[in-house]
């Protein structure tokens, strides 16, 4: 799994319009679900994510993590972080689960973070 994380004090996605996701301040996460990613993968993303120390504490030092601040994190699934630039001007995707497999990972993701005491949402996939 790729995952790339942003901090925000807050995070929408739309979706035609329509808002799919919402969240205050946390964590926006585009996850990316690889081939051959294994049943373990999601847990193991999302325990990483939450106990992320890269919140402010008092002294000014990124040592809290979205749990400490109590956070929320958005989950939103994005197969482009499987892009492979290295030759051409065309990305190739191949790398990427397919979609099937990659719901199945973004969902527990999500899951995954939020039994970890964190709270999450996901935003629905776009159509594909």
């Amino acid at each position: 799994m790729r995952a790339l994380i942003q901090r925000v004090s807050e995070a929408e996605v739309k979706v035609d319009g329509e808002t799919t996701g919402k969240i205050g301040r946390g964590l926006l996460v585009l996850i990316c679900a690889m081939q051959g990613d294994g049943d373990e993968a999601p847990a193991k993303m999302a325990a990483r994510v939450a106990k992320l120390r890269i919140f402010r504490d008092e002294a000014d030092k990124m040592n809290k993590s979205v749990l400490d601040v109590e956070g929320t994190v958005l989950v939103v699934s994005q197969f482009t972080l499987a892009a492979d630039t290295r030759s051409g001007n065309r990305p190739g995707f191949s790398s990427a689960a397919a979609p099937i497999a990659a719901r199945r990972c973004t969902l527990p993701s999500a899951k995954s973070c939020a039994s970890s005491a964190c709270r999450s949402k996901t935003a629905a996939s776009a159509r594909i």
